[in-house]
């Protein structure tokens, strides 16, 4: 069974989690924050089934029948929200599956847990029904709030929650984990690593992915070729690349901006061995030859300008054009 052992950094939570199950005090709300794919819904299982376990330690026993139903997902007062709508929580939502059950005490366990995941969904009505049972919830009730963006509830939620945030996981620990659980050899866990940016899951999802490998010979071709290419066959290249592997275009553009972070690190130091993608140093060092540290500082601003629009739904031609042009001129 999973433990808080097993989860790798995050080490201020686990202390924090584990104190409270040592003295039993537990608060009657938590918000977990952080980024998709850097454990909270891992995290918040874990505790779920300690404090629902009988030995009531700081670890799930794994042994008992409560962590054995938590553990399949069975137990009857582990209770996930699930909503009908993709991108929204609604009031309703809230209004039967926590606010019309709390006062119906726990079947077997101490407490009556409920994980509401993508909290950030909850719209404002939702946050308000919430809100009365986290200001006066039954003594036995504990409420885990799993999100990816604070700005998203209230203050009046915020206030009245623990809030435990999420940390990057240390590179060497992510590497570790790679080579050690994934059996993969040690430039393809640095190259995971690099595009992790210290998220475990993320880390995990493109060592284990195969398209991954052909989606990164294809950008560094592009970035190769790009200064004879056409700009239609840019744009081309990359459409095909975002349809083709169903790969999120901010994704591509941390590609492209390791790539050029590996030539400005290759320009002031001359040294290969700790470049990401070592094995392109004849391409990066033709590139860092001919681009000054000012055209590569550029091309990294407008990379991520090129991510800001994305996120901001500009056009996708524009900015492409907008970022390819830089990357011709400075690049």
């Amino acid at each position: 069974m999973r433990q808080f052992r097993d989860v790798i950094g995050q080490q201020q939570i686990k202390e924090s989690l584990q104190g409270a199950l040592s003295s039993r005090r537990i608060s009657h709300a938590y918000i977990l924050h952080g980024e998709k794919g850097s454990g909270k819904e891992y995290i918040a299982n874990i505790f779920a089934a300690a404090l629902q376990c009988e030995e009531k330690g700081i670890e799930p026993c794994g042994k008992c029948i409560s962590c054995k139903q938590a553990e399949s997902k069975n137990h009857p007062d582990i209770i996930t929200l699930t909503h009908e709508k993709p991108n929204t929580i609604s009031v309703d939502d809230i209004r039967e599956q926590i606010n019309g059950d709390v006062y119906i005490k726990p079947y077997k366990g101490p407490y009556k847990i409920y994980i509401i995941n993508e909290a950030e969904k909850m719209n404002q009505q939702a946050q308000n029904a919430l809100l009365k049972t986290i200001e006066e919830p039954p003594a036995y009730v504990v409420i885990l709030l799993l999100t990816s963006n604070l700005n998203a509830l209230l203050q009046t939620v915020l206030s009245r929650c623990v809030v435990l945030n999420m940390k990057p996981v240390a590179d060497e620990l992510v590497q570790k984990y790679l080579m050690e659980q994934l059996q993969i050899t040690d430039y393809q866990a640095q190259i995971c690593v690099a595009f992790a940016r210290g998220n475990i899951g993320k880390a995990k999802d493109l060592a284990s992915s195969e398209d991954f490998e052909n989606i990164k010979q294809e950008a560094l071709s592009l970035l190769k070729y790009v200064d004879s290419m056409e700009f239609y066959e840019i744009v081309a290249a990359v459409n095909k690349l975002s349809k083709e592997y169903k790969l999120q275009l901010n994704d591509y553009l941390d590609i492209i901006m390791v790539w050029y972070r590996d030539v400005l690190l290759f320009k002031a130091t001359n040294n290969p061995n700790h470049l990401v993608f070592r094995d392109e140093v004849s391409s990066i060092r033709k590139v860092a030859k001919r681009s000054s540290y000012e055209g590569i500082e550029e091309v990294l601003q407008a990379l991520e300008k090129a991510k800001s629009r994305i996120s901001a739904n500009v056009n996708f031609e524009l900015t492409m054009e907008l970022l390819f042009t830089t990357i011709r001129e400075k690049g």
